[in-house]
């Protein structure tokens, strides 16, 4: 493994997330204040993960953790629900995946600096 398989992935599932998160919006006909809160804390860490900032992943690993929350409660209350399995499974992927590519790209960039 590595960390641009790990940033590939990291995108991937965020890229799932944001789309399972309006998705869901949409199916529920939410209105456009649920939208902002739904996808707002996920695109504030883009520009953040468009440059290659390691605080923008550290930061979207501690709001996965929201997300995740959210959809452990929404799975017990809709098991057969094929949105929140995908927003779950979504989510623990791009927390591991952010997780791993911080600690991987910090490893490469601290290599470079010695060198």
């Amino acid at each position: 493994m590595s960390a641009s398989f790990a940033l590939r992935l990291t995108w991937l599932s965020w890229l799932t997330l944001f789309l399972q998160q309006a998705a869901d919006a949409w199916a529920y006909q939410a209105p456009w204040f649920i939208w902002t809160l739904k996808l707002l804390p996920l695109l504030i860490f883009l520009p953040g993960m468009l440059k290659d900032n390691l605080r923008s992943y550290i930061w979207l690993c501690f709001v996965c953790l929201g997300y995740f929350m959210i959809l452990v409660q929404r799975i017990f209350a809709q098991p057969d629900s094929l949105l929140v399995v995908i927003g779950l499974v979504a989510v623990v992927i791009l927390f591991t995946a952010a997780m791993l590519y911080v600690r991987w790209r910090a490893r490469e960039l601290r290599a470079m600096s010695e060198s």
